[in-house]
């Protein structure tokens, strides 16, 4: 190949060391707008034109099929001398399968272009099982995944006929076939996911108005976990009861706790909260009724109640009342079939918890098995047969879901040196995008890569790392040096996107983060506007405000798509939503999560108020998930303000904060006053304006011209006193 001279005027110095940069190990720390894509593709091209690299030696990684889709139109648009490609790309008029199309046919167009790999995660370790994982897995492995999962097309070419949701469900309705796990489940749904009596004994204002808050297995609702533990007891003998029905012997009226019509037994359960019975002990006396007391103290040890229970109820009942239960899962759940899915989801996520974490899975039932919480000892005891059947399930039908893919892969090159060496061998240059992202998985399928002579080019900003949740590691890029021996860091801290005043603001709200790399971020563009903070009095006013913002923008020419609205949650845009759709506004809006690589002339971001349901949004996860990895508030809180900086720096020009008044984000405290222009709606005042005559001091109405008092003429700026 030729080697022709690369132009790299166009880059900053940064920029251009980076490109030419002969390190193994390199690190592109780049800042929001700074033309890390850009570098990234200018690094590729510089490879293949200047050093005379082989595209086939070149690996570029990246997170998603958007991104892989962004990376090859702009090397098209670099080959196509023509420029009709680009209008293609920017047709409207074109559907995104006719764009994928010609994509695809620009790329077999340019052979060097389509030498290179450029695939997601995904989609390279599906391409290495497909071909080489044979010795690991079952290489006509099918991807199951979830319906809505937007990935790569070769991905979608053999996908398995069942979503990870469907399988779990199904293997949740197999594993109730055993009666007693069945029943397990149904109680822990009962309490946890229907009463949430977990909250509710530490929250008074969950406690319902008749003291009755739990839920038997029959769906009775009863006052105390030892009277569920007795009406438990009979559904699952079988046995048919009524829960304090009204009874009248001859005095009075009152309500035994319970009443066994088989064998015309009243059973009274007395606790600590109970009422005295003397009274009501006197009436059943009276009565000739069979009365049996049970007491809170046999529950403690739930082998002596069952024994109690069985010894007071089943010798009284008929020599032929059966005492088998027959229940299935479509009856038990008749009515709760969203919160069962709500379970099912949260096995889900665990199973991805503990394949990104890559944790053995009787190491996390052990260590659920010494929590302090009932309910999460419970989950677990639930859940994992589960996951262990899941596992077991795939393998068997040849499905590999995405985590799988990754971990596989990893497996086949540490079990298979041969195979790992082709790989070694064949990838030089291994470019990776949005490093800040990666997580456990991803790292190490990468240095299985490696060699001393490979060159690691990774490209990211620590600051705009927001996927924790998702299991991505920001100690990877921040902490880049040690786990890449001799690496190098190249900082990238020009800002092309936005202006001064955006990026001066958002440089402040990011020093308020311990665990980062520091960058002196500065701004390529002058600033012509301020950030407008606005504190509506009520959600109302906030919502009117951006309506009259956007209609005069968009009079002012402006484009629709060139708006663009964040939220930290979606509920947040609802409102604005309904009165833009009244309005006959048409404004582009997504979650700040979903907003990443996107930019507009103008961002309005909503919902900046503090404490619950608002911005910072810290979401300490249900306690079931510590139990795989811990969750830190304080790391929390630093991935809550990059995601806040994240927001601010999609705005190229102008950017709109709204807030409420009185409860303004804390957020909104970390950006100077330099930076902004704080607007609000004035509050009316609560007081009435007296007026006094000057002359003889009596007090005037609004209408007098002369005091009715001394004659006075009444000036017209009189003097006013608050009342």
């Amino acid at each position: 190949m030729t080697k022709n001279k690369v132009d790299l005027s166009a880059l900053n110095d940064r920029q251009q060391d980076a490109v030419v940069s002969e390190e193994k190990r390199l690190l592109v720390l780049a800042g929001a707008g700074s033309g890390k894509t850009k570098t990234l593709l200018q690094k590729l091209i510089y490879l293949i034109e200047e050093k005379g690299v082989s595209p086939s030696s070149i690996l570029a990684i990246t997170f998603t099929k958007n991104a892989t889709n962004e990376m090859l139109d702009r090397l098209i648009i670099s080959a196509d001398e023509s420029g009709e490609y680009e209008k293609q790309l920017f047709d409207k008029r074109k559907s995104f399968a006719d764009k994928d199309k010609e994509r695809f046919l620009q790329q077999k167009k340019y052979k060097w272009i389509d030498g290179l790999t450029v695939k997601t995660f995904h989609s390279f370790c599906y391409s290495i099982l497909r071909n080489y994982g044979v010795n690991e897995f079952d290489n006509k492995f099918k991807i199951i995944g979830d319906e809505k999962r937007d990935e790569e097309d070769e991905l979608s070419k053999h996908v398995a006929p069942e979503t990870v949701f469907e399988v779990f469900h199904k293997l949740l309705i197999e594993e109730s076939e055993n009666t007693e796990y069945l029943l397990k489940l149904k109680r822990y749904i009962l309490d946890y996911i229907i009463d949430k009596i977990h909250l509710k004994q530490s929250d008074p204002n969950h406690l319902p108005k008749d003291g009755k808050y739990f839920t038997t297995l029959n769906g009775t609702k009863v006052r105390s976990k030892s009277e569920q533990f007795i009406a438990d007891w009979f559904y699952r003998h079988s046995i048919k009861f009524e829960y304090e029905p009204l009874l009248n012997v001859k005095d009075f009226s009152f309500h035994p706790d319970f009443y066994i019509p088989e064998a015309n037994l009243y059973i009274e359960h007395i606790s600590d909260k109970s009422y005295p019975s003397k009274d009501k002990e006197e009436q059943f006396r009276k009565g000739n009724l069979l009365l049996i007391k049970t007491f809170e103290g046999m529950t403690k040890d739930s082998a002596l109640f069952n024994h109690t229970l069985d010894k007071i109820v089943k010798n009284r009942l008929p020599a032929n009342y059966h005492q088998t239960i027959s229940i299935n899962f479509k009856e038990e759940f008749n009515g709760y079939h969203e919160n069962v899915k709500d379970f099912v989801q949260q096995i889900m996520r665990i199973t991805d918890m503990i394949k990104v974490e890559n944790i053995n899975i009787e190491n996390v039932l052990e260590n659920s098995r010494n929590d302090q919480h009932e309910r999460v000892r419970n989950f677990y005891e639930l859940a994992i047969p589960i996951v262990k059947k899941y596992i077991h399930y795939c393998t068997d039908k040849s499905y590999l879901d995405f985590n799988d893919l990754i971990s596989k892969s990893t497996s086949l090159f540490q079990n298979h040196n041969d195979i790992a060496n082709k790989y070694k061998n064949k990838y030089q240059y291994i470019l990776v995008d949005e490093f800040q992202d990666v997580n456990n998985l991803q790292v190490e399928l990468i240095k299985l890569l490696l060699t001393d002579n490979t060159q690691l080019f990774c490209v990211g900003d620590d600051w705009q790392s927001i996927y924790g949740f998702r299991g991505s590691n920001v100690s990877y890029i921040v902490e880049f040096e040690n786990h890449f021996s001799n690496a190098q860091t190249i900082k990238l801290n020009l800002n092309y996107r936005s202006t001064q005043n955006i990026v001066g603001a958002s440089n402040e709200v990011i020093k308020h983060n311990k665990f980062k790399v520091d960058k002196d971020v500065q701004s390529s563009k002058k600033s012509e506007h301020k950030i407008v903070v606005f504190s509506g009095n009520t959600e109302e006013e906030n919502v009117k405000f951006c309506v009259d913002k956007v209609t005069e923008l968009l009079n002012a020419g402006v484009n629709n798509d060139e708006i663009l609205f964040l939220y930290r949650r979606s509920k947040m845009f609802t409102p604005y939503y309904f009165r833009f759709k009244n309005e006959n506004i048409r404004v582009q809006n997504k979650t700040i999560h979903a907003s990443k690589g996107l930019e507009a002339k103008v961002v309005f971001i909503l919902g900046l108020t503090e404490g619950n349901g608002g911005f910072p949004d810290i979401w300490l996860e249900d306690r079931i998930f510590q139990i795989i990895k811990k969750a830190n508030h304080d790391l929390l809180m630093e991935e809550e303000r990059r995601l806040f900086y994240v927001a601010i720096t999609r705005a190229k020009d102008k950017l709109f904060l709204i807030t409420q008044k009185g409860n303004e984000s804390s957020f909104l405290k970390e950006i100077p006053e330099a930076f902004t222009v704080r607007t609000t709606n004035a509050i009316k005042s609560i007081v009435d304006r007296v007026i006094i005559c000057d002359n003889c001091f009596s007090q005037l109405e609004k209408l007098h011209k002369f005091c009715p008092y001394c004659g006075q003429p009444v000036k017209e700026q009189q003097n006013e006193f608050d009342s």
